[in-house]
């Protein structure tokens, strides 16, 4: 990424604050994903979640490599299930998992990740102070 995009999540215009209401847990399939925005059109916060049995992880919806959303929309997006995340424009690859550049234009900048807490069913964006 170059030095004007941002580094952390908070960074990020319209980012959530920590408590803040996701979704329902089960609007995540096992194997998939979901996609929420916070904040104004037309640069909104986009957060992209993606799960594995019970563990979820958020991402800044946002490629390091162009800055562009790695999708607009659910059936846009690019997956292999538990293994990574492809963006649609230019196919950089970024682990499932952690949000690491696996391969492409990303050149080893991975996505920015959001904490995420489970709470009665429901995903809600986590502590600042954890690191994901």
């Amino acid at each position: 990424m170059s030095g004007t995009n941002p580094r952390l999540w908070q960074d990020v215009p319209c980012a959530p604050p920590a408590g803040e209401f996701v979704c329902q847990t089960d609007a995540v399939p096992d194997g998939g994903a979901f996609m929420a925005t916070f904040g104004d059109m037309p640069k909104p916060f986009r957060l992209l979640v993606v799960r594995s049995g019970s563990s979820y992880f958020g991402y800044v919806n946002r490629c390091s490599h162009f800055g562009v959303p790695l999708a607009q929309k659910i059936g846009q997006l690019i997956l292999d299930p538990g293994k990574e995340l492809t963006c649609n424009v230019h196919y950089s690859r970024f682990d499932w998992r952690d949000g690491r550049c696996l391969g492409g234009e990303c050149a080893g900048e991975g996505l920015l990740p959001v904490p995420l807490e489970v709470v009665e069913q429901r995903l809600v964006i986590g502590s600042t102070n954890d690191e994901h």
